[in-house]
């Protein structure tokens, strides 16, 4: 990769490449918060889709599936339209339902507590560690009731949660695991030689594989299963409850239309092959982030490294200084073309959720506090020193008129 350019550093923020004529030109080309990385291999498997005669259900589905499943050491893998149709799936697979409570946490997207009331159960929501921003395992155990049937783990921003309490805590209470992995394919935890990674530790794992995330397939999900039952159940349900070995006009139980085309198991299956390189460039983009904004006062950062943890760097998002307006930052940063989000906004108080009996009970101080200043910055596999740079500087001027 080629050496960043040096550029004139402003007074008064020493050691930072802060060049004032980063920031006071509103005109240059705008820095989208995520964007894909697509190579010609991307582009040659999915048009070889178009010239065969298979466009669903084909090759290139068994072929994708079966390097997630190798890539993660489990048995099986099912692909799936989303990860929101993965989640629905896996809760339903486990037979979570009416009358059931599911812990998870409120700091995530939204799809992980919409989910679980698609099965008619109830979402718990419990408070998280404030370094992970994950469940906190001591929370968790406190949030179980004699209703409660799983634990709903979101590896938040590709940082895995602490794998080995919440095993613990579901092995003493009888409770199924279910991973929401959406956002750190290749994420590890535990100390080589045992590190295992994100997705592959609970009873079922969902992936997710928007367009922002590390491993793109447009649209698209899959659920990792280690048994055989679960794994037939699982692509049963996502083709209108049929099964593999019966007529196509023959179906088993009530289903969905949850299948991933061709065309997208021919992308996945290219970015899964690349997905080493791709973790290494994200991983070097945080590095940089980190360098230059460090010195910007009472700002704080993500941490690179955690103890018997393997970062999988699905976005940047800092905390802002309590005392700084972050719709006032996000404006300014956007006047500059660089785009920025808000992530998250806690699922018990969104607009949709508030007035819910789930949300109601929610006592989340630390998920609220922590919610109110996190910001996203531009983060993508191809963004370039000079675009981390001029973020930086845009930021630092920001935060300066506080």
């Amino acid at each position: 990769m080629s050496p960043e350019p040096e550029l004139p550093k402003k007074l008064g923020a020493p050691g930072l490449a802060f060049g004032t004529w980063e920031t006071t030109n509103l005109h240059q080309p705008a820095i989208p918060l995520s964007s894909p990385d697509l190579t010609q291999a991307e582009i040659n498997a999915v048009t070889a889709v178009l010239r065969s005669p298979q466009l669903s259900l084909g090759p290139e589905l068994a072929a994708f599936e079966a390097a997630l499943a190798a890539y993660h050491a489990v048995s099986h893998a099912a692909a799936v339209s989303s990860g929101t149709a993965g989640l629905h799936l896996a809760l339903l697979v486990l037979g979570i339902g009416e009358g059931d409570e599911v812990i998870l946490p409120s700091f995530a997207f939204i799809a992980v507590a919409n989910a679980v009331i698609q099965v008619r159960a109830t979402p718990v929501f419990a408070e998280i560690d404030p370094l992970t921003l994950n469940l906190d395992p001591a929370a968790v155990e406190r949030a179980i009731t004699p209703r409660t049937r799983a634990i709903l783990v979101v590896h938040t921003f590709g940082v895995p949660a602490d794998m080995n309490a919440l095993q613990t805590i579901a092995c003493r209470h009888n409770l199924a695991i279910l991973e929401d992995a959406c956002e750190a394919i290749g994420a590890e935890f535990g100390s080589p030689p045992n590190a295992r990674r994100a997705g592959s530790f609970g009873d079922l794992g969902v992936l997710g594989f928007y367009p922002n995330k590390q491993l793109t397939t447009g649209e698209g999900g899959a659920v990792l299963a280690h048994n055989p039952a679960h794994a037939t159940r699982l692509r049963s349900l996502r083709n209108q409850g049929r099964s593999e070995s019966a007529d196509w006009l023959d179906h088993a139980e009530p289903g969905y239309n949850y299948r991933l085309s061709e065309f997208a198991c021919a992308l996945g299956r290219v970015q899964l092959s690349r997905i080493d390189e791709i973790l290494a460039i994200r991983r070097t983009a945080a590095a940089r982030y980190q360098a230059l904004l460090a010195a910007i006062p009472d700002l704080e950062l993500p941490p690179l490294t955690l103890p018997d943890r393997t970062i999988s760097w699905f976005v940047y998002v800092l905390r802002l200084p309590l005392h700084a307006d972050r719709d006032s930052v996000r404006t300014f940063l956007a006047a500059r073309g660089i785009a920025t989000g808000r992530y998250f906004a806690p699922i018990h108080l969104q607009p949709g959720w508030r007035l819910h009996p789930s949300a109601r009970a929610a006592n989340l101080p630390i998920t609220e506090s922590i919610a109110r200043r996190t910001l996203a910055l531009p983060f993508f596999n191809r963004i370039t020193p000079l675009q981390l740079q001029r973020v930086a500087a845009a930021l630092h001027e920001a935060l300066s008129t506080y």
